[in-house]
């Protein structure tokens, strides 16, 4: 059935033309609600009203071949229609129509030139609702379902479970948008880093995650931490960029068998990004170990065992390294042939040693203990490897990491 008789049948009048011709463009039109009453309708009982709105063009030109020649006119100015139907409730559209509107006097009755129904018509409407969400400017294509907008829309709090329902969705509008992957990388690292503080300060999460492992060993914790966070050591350690060795696993073997040939084991393997890469060592010891033993003379304190020990721990993986490995190691191929001048050098690789905390140099009262601040940095700042981080130490690196790239946005 036509679409200007499917109109009739809905229960207007078939006078369209004479309506149409008398509308003004500046107006928006309603008719009086109705009852539809088709059988055939999924909305039979339901409360109805047509919606028209009128367009006035400057006229048109029109092409037509003759068989000779192309013959090129202007017709007069004409007119356009927009009729809606809605029906149960307010911006339900059932069904639109575009209408050619004849001048007034013509015998011609509306000539319908596109009539959409009920889920098109819908998402045409749609897209005109979503025109005011869509910026101007954007340097990447950006597709969105309508599904996913329409919900958002109607409920703008419950974005949480529209996530839940099809996280899929988000992860797609995210992708397209480098901002947004700003914001949710920068999100990410804000709660590392405070996972990291509960990691530090309170003891009874720290036995949670020791016991949530296999490995029992309380240094695994922080090898676990770090693999999952390596841009904590890769922009705090150094003042160059740090990334790991092999972005799988931080922890490697360098001695015997080892990364050069196909042992000791070293905490985290890395090296320095830029076009000569060096290898860089860290070992990582426990954050509540002691870093002083004890008062050796009058305001002289010993370094304390876990201290002392993986000072030489580094020292010794570190040396049996370089005589493993040589100066420099070629970076392999899948197939195990090495890629062709990409190198890294072991010229009196830096080290790390990663242990204990500040506070352990606090005195009784909790105040600064002079002497076991002056032991501890004079004996850090003799070695020239390891370096000495503390914990709380590289906390405060990554802490002022996130709040300078978040002042940055």
């Amino acid at each position: 059935m036509p679409a200007d008789q499917d109109a009739s049948a809905w229960g207007e009048s078939p006078d369209e033309a004479t309506f149409a011709q008398g509308r003004l463009p500046g107006r928006t039109y309603a008719s009086t609600s109705f009852i539809i009453n088709r059988p055939s309708s999924r909305d039979l009982g339901q409360p109805a009203r047509f919606v028209h709105k009128v367009f006035d063009t400057d006229g048109e030109t029109r092409v037509v071949y003759d068989g000779t020649e192309w013959l090129i006119s202007e017709t007069p100015r004409g007119r356009y229609q927009i009729k809606l139907l809605v029906a149960r409730e307010a911006g339900a559209v059932k069904e639109l129509w575009i209408q050619r509107v004849p001048s007034a006097g013509s015998p011609e009755n509306v000539k319908v030139l596109a009539n959409l129904r009920r889920e098109d018509a819908g998402r045409l409407v749609e897209l005109l609702r979503n025109l005011d969400c869509i910026p101007i400017e954007g340097c990447k294509a950006v597709t969105v379902d309508d599904a996913l907008v329409r919900d958002l829309f109607a409920d703008p709090d419950s974005l949480v479970a529209i996530y839940r329902q099809d996280p899929a969705r988000f992860r797609k509008l995210i992708t397209d948008d480098e901002a947004a992957r700003d914001v949710v990388a920068l999100t990410y690292r804000r709660n590392q880093v405070e996972h990291f503080r509960r990691l530090l300060n309170d003891s009874d999460f720290f036995d949670r995650e020791v016991a949530t492992h296999k490995d029992s060993r309380r240094e695994s914790v922080w090898q676990r931490f770090f693999e999952q966070n390596p841009w904590i050591l890769g922009v705090t350690l150094a003042g160059q960029l740090v990334t790991s060795w092999n972005h799988d696993k931080l922890e490697q073997v360098v001695a015997g068998p080892s990364v050069a040939g196909a042992g000791k084991r070293i905490d985290a393997l890395m090296r320095t990004a830029g076009r000569i890469r060096s290898m860089i060592f860290a070992e990582f010891k426990r954050h509540d170990a002691h870093l002083l033993h004890k008062e050796h003379r009058s305001g002289c304190w010993s370094p304390s065992e876990d201290l002392a020990g993986g000072v030489a721990q580094a020292q010794g993986t570190v040396y049996r390294a370089v005589r493993a490995i040589g100066e420099r190691l070629a970076d392999a191929a899948p197939d195990g042939s090495e890629l062709p001048g990409q190198f890294t050098y072991l010229i009196r690789p830096r080290s790390f040693l990663i242990v204990g905390q500040l506070t352990d140099l606090k005195g009784e009262s909790g105040g600064d203990h002079v002497d076991r601040i002056r032991s501890f940095e004079l004996y850090r700042r003799q070695l020239e490897e390891p370096e000495v981080i503390t914990y709380d130490e590289l906390l405060a690196r990554a802490e002022w990491f996130v709040t300078t790239s978040a002042d940055a946005d």
